[in-house]
């Protein structure tokens, strides 16, 4: 099929993976160019998902005091920010928060903690049987990111109905040591096959605007293919006062609106997600998301900043002329 001669889409749509250069063409495209491959991205977003996009939901479980030293983020200790520190919130808490995210028209609920991984004992005993509660109180699909796993880990957060895991790999690999030096970037590998080998769903993907080259944002994209990851969060950095990163750079609404067409592109059949920063960073264009490819998006606040309210995300959803998918397992 030929859209607006668009030789990437022919060659995708033409059973031949796209290579890097492919990527780069899509990530440097301008005007009419970049016109041809938001049309390709929008015809394979419809070609897997039709008119339907996915929303999701998370809860900050555990805030604060992360012995890794990301370089953007506000949890972590290395950094003196204003976020919040808390332990884990209670088994109530956790569960009531995926009644609101129901509520709120949401599909996914993630239970997210800070903390290079969660402590056995106490703190895995209560987010098993949280689990078990919003599988039996909801048609919310639980999910959590609770940092790296180990496989008895896995296997239990799946035996207690976490439908999907999710563990970012946040950048390539080539630029992660500019991000992070306290743990491995193949930690991060190993955690996402790890879920999968336990038959969870993974959601894994990254946050741009760190100071990456756009060979390494296609760089990540191509290791995301390789894992045969589930669904990709895509994540735009709002700089945090106190952080390393507190002066970044930003980037533009377009810059924003070609990642997520660069992801469409080398993910076809994924779910694609727009989730933090896209307020900060896409400000006007928010709606642009789904012509450029996404298939989701995430309502509510995020770990450490406000999301928009929900009427005015509705709204969004509204003027775009998508429909929300049907809450199941």
């Amino acid at each position: 099929m030929l859209i607006l001669d668009n030789p990437v889409l022919d060659k995708l749509l033409s059973g031949h993976p796209l290579q890097p250069e492919d990527g780069l063409a899509i990530l440097q495209a301008r005007g009419a160019e970049l016109s041809k491959f938001l049309a390709g991205a929008h015809f394979l977003k419809e070609k897997t998902f039709g008119d339907r996009v996915h929303l999701c939901s998370i809860i900050n479980a555990k805030s604060g005091q992360c012995r890794e030293n990301c370089r953007f983020c506000a949890q972590s200790s290395h950094h003196a920010t204003q976020a919040a520190i808390y332990p884990l919130k209670s088994e109530e808490e956790l569960v009531a928060g995926a009644h609101e995210a129901a509520k709120r028209g949401a599909h996914c609920y993630g239970i997210v903690t800070s903390g290079t991984q969660i402590e056995k004992g106490a703190e895995m005993d209560r987010i098993l049987e949280s689990l078990r509660r919003i599988r039996r109180e909801t048609n919310i699909a639980p999910s959590a990111s609770l940092g790296l796993l180990d496989e008895g880990w896995a296997r239990a957060l799946a035996e207690a109905g976490c439908v999907t895991y999710h563990h970012n790999l946040e950048t390539a690999r080539s630029f992660f040591p500019q991000i992070c030096t306290t743990h491995d970037y193949e930690q991060d590998v190993e955690t996402v096959r790890l879920a999968k080998k336990a038959g969870m769903k993974v959601c894994c993907g990254g946050l741009f605007g760190l100071g990456e080259s756009l060979e390494q944002r296609v760089e990540l994209a191509m290791t995301l293919r390789e894992l045969d990851v589930d669904s990709v969060p895509l994540n735009f950095l709002n700089p945090v006062a106190g952080t390393p990163l507190e002066n970044a750079s930003e980037l533009t609404p377009m810059d924003c609106i070609r990642i997520i067409a660069l992801f469409r592109y080398m993910l076809p059949t994924k779910e694609i997600a727009v989730c933090g920063g896209r307020e900060h960073n896409l400000r006007e264009l928010q709606s642009w998301i789904f012509m450029a490819g996404a298939s989701g998006t995430m309502v509510g606040n995020y770990l450490t900043t406000s999301g928009r309210d929900l009427q005015t995300d509705m709204l969004l959803l509204q003027d775009a002329e998508v429909q929300t998918d049907v809450c199941k397992h």
